[in-house]
């Protein structure tokens, strides 16, 4: 069964190009290209013109800048996988091999998919198939790494700053309340319905766009601005940023959070960014997921919290995702692959900023980022306690708290 890559979770970063490289928009095209032709030799079996392809396709992928190899390593283990299955249908065991474990090395990580996939039956029982995909599984088993991620340390009193809200007295917050007049989209109800009514608007309002940066300035106001004048959308982070200020301007106190895989191998540049909002009437934080105009429940049709999805995954308890979750209004999404697929990837380590405030992330000179990130005892990199990263141009810090105590980190506002 070909592989084929879901490019909707791609977070393309803008390289610096430098003389000789080839640019992301071109090798992109290219690469889109290529790939319908890979898939053309796969169904043919046809391992000379495959080969010929890749050559010219690993001729153009060498003079990406090191950014531009990370973002785009999905279509080189692609077509390293896809030939791995050519060669195994062919039943040329020993090349088949050779290429599973070239995709694999370029970054290649879908357990699930090897042991589904009827294309590898003629090398599933070989000895060195089974070692690597034994080897796979603590990398690509989503599932099994999270379960295996259950243990916290309660005890754990290590400094960290306090989270603060921004008042919906804030003159920015003001304007942006008044400006789509969000008081009249959240609607009377509930604060849960008028936290639903905002996650609706937001993901019908702006589509996601997982494939190009966010704007320069990251603000609800500017941001949905531009999106506008240019017929563009954001990726997750700008639509959580953009919903987090929304919640924020009607007084309802919010997070982003930022959902990250364990990715020990340091080839998984993929990660997710959701909400998650303080419900005063449930007294609970809540899980919502603009990209995907996402909520989850259990099987009572309770909302749960980030922490609460978590939990249920693990310990195999029902989580429910609401029916009418989707991605851009096109393609319906489902339990078994956003929340037990995609989500149990990036539930490892979750990170929020400390002030959850208008024009957060926008770069300033001078200004200091801080963030605290929850971290499973079985990580590998526990240490240390705080890292700072500091930009000598622009004079801004980065500082990244570490704990292992999730009373701390989903502390009640």
């Amino acid at each position: 069964m070909i592989f084929r890559r879901l490019i909707l979770f791609l977070f393309l970063l803008t390289a610096t190009v430098a003389r000789g490289q080839i640019t992301n928009d071109k090798f992109e095209k290219f690469a889109i290209k290529q790939d319908s032709l890979f898939i053309v030799a796969y169904e043919q079996k046809d391992t000379k013109t495959y080969n010929k392809l890749l050559t010219e396709f690993l001729s153009q992928y060498d003079k990406l800048s090191a950014d531009g190899k990370m973002n785009f390593s999905g279509y080189l283990s692609g077509a390293y996988y896809n030939l791995c299955c050519t060669y195994s249908l062919l039943d040329n065991k020993e090349m088949a091999l050779t290429y599973l474990k070239k995709s694999i090395d370029a970054g290649y990580i879908d357990y699930k998919h090897i042991q589904e996939d009827t294309d590898l039956d003629n090398i599933r029982k070989e000895k060195e198939f089974l070692i690597i995909n034994s080897q796979l599984r603590n990398v690509g088993d989503f599932l099994y790494i999270l379960k295996k991620a259950d243990k916290y340390n309660l005890a754990d009193n290590r400094q960290l700053p306090t989270f603060t809200y921004q008042s919906s007295d804030n003159q920015n917050l003001t304007s942006l309340r008044k400006a789509f007049n969000l008081d009249s989209i959240a609607g009377k109800g509930t604060d849960v319905l008028k936290i639903l009514n905002l996650l609706h608007w937001i993901h019908n309002l702006i589509p996601h766009d997982g494939n190009h940066e966010n704007p320069v300035v990251k603000n609800a106001m500017s941001m949905i601005a531009e999106c506008k004048r240019d017929d563009r959308g954001l990726n997750c982070r700008g639509l959580a940023t953009v919903l987090n200020e929304c919640y924020l301007s009607l007084g309802i106190k919010s997070r982003i959070v930022t959902c990250l895989p364990k990715d020990s191998l340091k080839i998984d540049n993929d990660c997710h960014v959701i909400n998650s909002v303080y419900s005063e009437t449930l007294k609970k934080w809540l899980w919502i997921d603009p990209t995907f105009n996402a909520y989850v429940m259990n099987e009572k049709g309770e909302m749960l919290s980030i922490e609460e999805v978590r939990e249920r995954i693990i310990q195999d308890k029902p989580v429910i995702l609401n029916p009418d979750a989707n991605w851009n209004n096109q393609n319906p999404q489902t339990t078994e692959y956003y929340l037990l697929n995609y989500m149990a990837k990036n539930l490892y380590i979750l990170e929020c900023p400390t002030n959850s405030e208008y024009n957060m992330e926008t770069r300033e000179s001078g200004r200091i980022y801080s963030y605290i990130q929850l971290l499973p005892l079985d990580y590998y990199q526990q240490s240390p306690d705080k890292t700072e990263k500091k930009d000598e141009k622009t004079k801004t810090t980065w500082t990244i708290f570490k704990t292992n105590n999730p009373k701390l980190f989903w502390q009640t506002p």
